[in-house]
């Protein structure tokens, strides 16, 4: 698989189109800016992963409407913060589908009425669902980081803090056995070695801004050193003064390492 994958890098196209259509055996995915991504697998399932894009000031224009973003089969949010949740609910209740995120989270998300429980199933790192069927698994793993919810309470008018649950990432496999590995927000954590062993990404979408994530340095060392796949897509960059790492700056720290950088602009695609 890998092999084939590193022979096709050469027919990758980047698109600036909405990005709502697959081929046969492709998988798609378009980058909205901050860690917002959809995923077109191979089958034509869509999932959504850390939907933050009406408050996102990096998201173009066309995707604040929710309605662009088309028709959508699941939801991913790897943890509690504004900039991930997003419009994770207001979404989800939009096209009745659940959304998956760390089990702390969705028992608050259940608990306030912010989407019903029915949407907001529950399960942690180490467990892997496969509810859009057996050709797509779902795996958390872990991540460093925190995830407390700022939740405006409407009765009183006044912002509180909510349980999140624990940080985690995603490991995406398709019906194709392409595998996704979205990191949310982390800081350097040695078991990413281990996340490499045992699951093998593909493509890993890997934040670089520094501050609250991993600078490019830091990125970088996780790439070359420990995680080593075919593809990696920087995010979480740019959305705010504060995070200032690049891609650039990204691609100089890898240096000689054989994965493949992918820079994207908010709301360009890619197939793999």
């Amino acid at each position: 698989m890998r092999k084939a994958l590193q022979i096709a890098a050469i027919l990758l196209g980047i698109l600036a189109g909405d990005g709502h259509a697959a081929g046969p055996e492709k998988v798609s995915l378009q980058w909205y800016g901050q860690s917002a991504v959809r995923i077109t697998s191979p089958g034509g399932k869509v999932l959504l992963v850390d939907p933050y894009l009406t408050g996102n000031p990096k998201t173009p224009a066309k995707f604040k409407d929710l309605d662009a973003i088309g028709r959508l089969d699941l939801i991913l949010v790897t943890h509690a913060h504004g900039d991930h949740l997003g419009d994770a609910p207001a979404l989800a209740r939009k096209h009745n589908v659940p959304i998956i995120a760390p089990a702390g989270l969705a028992d608050t998300l259940a608990a306030l009425d912010i989407v019903p429980p029915e949407l907001a199933p529950r399960m942690n790192k180490g467990g892997t669902v496969t509810p859009l069927g057996p050709g797509i698994r779902i795996t958390m793993v872990h991540a460093e980081h925190s995830s407390e919810l700022l939740w405006k309470n409407p009765a009183t008018g006044k912002n509180e803090v909510h349980v999140g649950g624990e940080p985690v990432g995603f490991i995406i496999e398709l019906e194709n056995g392409f595998r996704i590995y979205h990191m949310g927000d982390t800081s350097l954590f040695s078991d990413m070695r281990l996340i490499a062993e045992r699951y093998h990404p593909d493509l890993v979408l890997v934040p670089i801004g520094g501050h609250f994530v991993m600078d490019p340095a830091d990125a970088a060392f996780a790439i070359r050193e420990w995680l080593k796949p075919a593809y990696a897509l920087p995010i979480h960059y740019g959305t705010f003064p504060v995070l200032k790492g690049t891609p650039e700056q990204f691609r100089a720290a890898l240096g000689t390492s054989a994965t493949q950088v992918i820079s994207l602009e908010p709301g360009e695609s890619i197939d793999f």
